[in-house]
């Protein structure tokens, strides 16, 4: 079991950035959900979309955790400038939040529709949304980040 550990150490270690990052972007899009709507009335439903405002800022306060996390835990630094780096993880993450935001339309659109009680919480269907449009997104930022951005 700790050879296994130790090979795929950087995966276990994304797995936690991740899971943190994702701590915070559901928990702030929990907040900005519930207050942005008393300052932006069309927050809950803009043209179609549904909470615009909270995906975006609380995708951005995922990220920029997710950027630290990953520079200190996961990967190894050097293939490019810190500079270089930082503007590719932005791109790439910018890509990733559009993406996010389209499954979170769907999801939430589409599928979601119901409650679900986990006893200690209830999970309303745009936090059910978030919550998979992140696991989905996040498959395809481990491949690109790894590969593209640090040292793969």
């Amino acid at each position: 079991m700790k050879e296994i550990l130790l090979r795929q150490k950087q995966v276990l270690f994304f797995i936690i950035a991740g899971g943190l990052s994702a701590i915070v972007e559901i928990g702030s899009f929990k907040i900005f959900s519930t207050y942005l709507p008393h300052f932006f009335a069309k927050e809950i439903n803009f043209h179609g979309i549904h909470y615009p405002l909270s995906n975006i800022f609380s995708t951005s306060c995922g990220i920029i955790t997710n950027y630290f996390l990953s520079i200190w835990f996961v990967f190894e630094r050097g293939k490019h400038s810190k500079k270089k780096e930082f503007v590719y993880f932005m791109v790439v993450s910018f890509f990733s939040t559009l993406l996010s935001l389209v499954f979170f339309q769907v999801f939430y659109s589409f599928i979601f529709k119901d409650n679900i009680n986990l006893f200690f919480y209830t999970l309303s269907p745009e936090m059910i949304s978030k919550i998979a449009a992140i696991l989905l997104v996040s498959i395809l930022n481990y491949s690109i980040k790894k590969k593209v951005i640090f040292n793969g």
